[in-house]
Formats: C-alpha cells, structure tokens, sequence
C-alpha cells in the first residue's frame, strides 16, 4: 500500500505486434516442438472426450434409473466438466502447444494468421484422433451404458430446427473464440501487466457457459472434434444427419470472432488502410 502523499503508478510493457505466422512453413515439419505439439493436442483433446463423454452417459443413466430430479450431476454438472477439463488441459498444454484442443480455435487462429496452414491442419487431425480414440475408450470401459444413452453424440433435440441448431453452434463458438483471443491478446498482456490474468480460467467458463445455454438445444458441441469423435464411435443415423452443423457452426462462429477480434477490436482493418494510403503517397 502506498504511503500517505505516494502515487503508485504501472507502466505498461513496451509492445509491438508479432509478425503473421507464415501461411505455409514446411520447416516446422523438420522440427521436434511441432510434433511435440501434435502429440499434446492428441492426448489433450483424448482425455477432455474421455472425461466429459463419461460424464454425460453417466448423468442419462443416473437419471434413468432413479426420479429423484435432483440425483445424478444434472445439466450443470455436465457444463461443470467440460469448462473444467477444458480449464486444466489448456492450463497443461498452452505452452507446449498453445492449448486449442479444438479444431474451430485453431481454424480462427489461422484466420488471424497466429498459426501456419500446416500447423493448422496438423491440430485439427490430430484433435480428431484424439477424439475418437477418447470416446473409444469411454465405450470401452462402459459399452453396455454407451450403447444405451446414446454414446454422448450431439444431435438437434426434438422441438428444435435446422436452423436454430445452425445458429446456436455459431453463436456459441463465437462466444468461446472470442473469448480465446481476448484471453491470448498479447497487447493486453503487455498494457495490463498489473493485472495477473490467468488465461485457461476464462477460456474454461466460456465453455462452461455456452454448455447451459445450448445442452437442451444440440447437447452442445461449439467443438468439431468433440463432435466427430462422439459420431464415429456411436455410429448411428441419428448422430450422422446433422453432422455437418457441427462442423460448419463451429467454423463459420470463430470466422466472425477472428474477423471481429482482429479488424473491429484491434483495429486491423484501418491499419492496413492506413499503410495502404501512406504507400500511394510516396
């Protein structure tokens, strides 16, 4: 605490903008962080379908088998795991891999040029995998359970549209990509280096709070990978029609939160017209 007559005072960081990630850098395939990478994006997203697929056939069988409303984890419970494992595994992972775990994060990012086409497209297979050798291991373990609740799969409940279905994807990938580069934002780091921000914490309840609002609507997806594991173990009609919303939702959502983050809050669009103009006036 500052003395009587004292002024504390924070002064920022001296910052400037990181270059673009190069659109295609072979080199990263000669090197060792990057697969270290791939290997961390695996395992991260395998552990985060384990837990949460787990979750969610748990609670349907919980409240199959009793009429106790409130007996089971219920609605929030299942938000609670997926914002919660999401918070520890980017926690785990960010700075190995930058902790996406998501292949809609990832496809922003490289919308703002923070990640290479190849390293983008690395992630998003190796999320996949993961996903899949995740919810593996939930039917695995659980095959009789799995079967009969549904195999966590998203699908568009009863009572809900295309549409709406469409619409609540983006609306809630936007809310959590958004969330992604506002946490990340290195200008902010560097003028609010006073304010300790721990960045995996806001990230995990923008998870957390797009799961209650969207579980009853599409059971939540705002992650392709998480979607396409489920879809691919179940294996059923059901969890294959309206598949495509669960990839294209998710995509379009972090395309409007990297446009809007990038050219509206950080101004890029005026600066690239601001360098345009200064370069027709030489």
């Amino acid at each position: 605490m500052a003395k009587e007559g004292e002024h504390s005072t924070f002064h920022a960081k001296d910052y400037v903008d990181p270059p673009p990630a190069p659109l295609f850098d072979a080199s990263e395939l000669k090197k060792w962080s990057f697969y270290r990478a791939l290997i961390a994006e695996f395992i991260a997203t395998m552990l985060f379908l384990y837990i949460t697929v787990l979750t969610v056939i748990g609670y349907k069988s919980q409240a199959d088998t009793t009429t106790d409303s409130c007996a089971g984890v219920g609605i929030l419970g299942i938000a609670w795991a997926f914002g919660g494992m999401i918070f520890v595994l980017v926690y785990c992972t960010a700075g190995i891999s930058g902790g996406h775990i998501n292949p809609a994060v990832t496809f922003g990012l490289l919308l703002a040029r923070k990640v290479s086409l190849v390293r983008a497209i690395s992630y998003m297979v190796a999320q996949s995998l993961g996903a899949i050798c995740g919810v593996g291991l939930v039917k695995a373990f659980q095959s009789l359970y799995y079967n009969r609740y549904g195999g966590g799969a998203n699908t568009i409940a009863d009572g809900y549209s295309t549409g709406t279905g469409l619409g609540a994807e983006i609306i809630g990938t936007f809310v959590l990509v958004y969330t992604v580069f506002s946490a990340t934002d290195p200008k902010r780091n560097a003028r609010d280096s006073h304010v300790p921000v721990l960045a995996p914490l806001p990230i995990g309840f923008a998870v957390f709070m797009v799961h209650l609002a969207t579980i009853p609507i599409t059971g939540t997806g705002i992650n392709p990978a998480r979607s396409i594991g489920a879809a691919v173990i179940f294996n059923n009609n059901k969890a294959w029609d309206d598949h495509w919303i669960f990839w294209v939702g998710p995509m379009v959502g972090a395309g409007i939160a990297a446009f809007y983050h990038q050219f509206i809050l950080r101004a890029g669009a005026v600066k690239a017209l601001g360098s345009f103009r200064s370069q027709t006036h030489v």
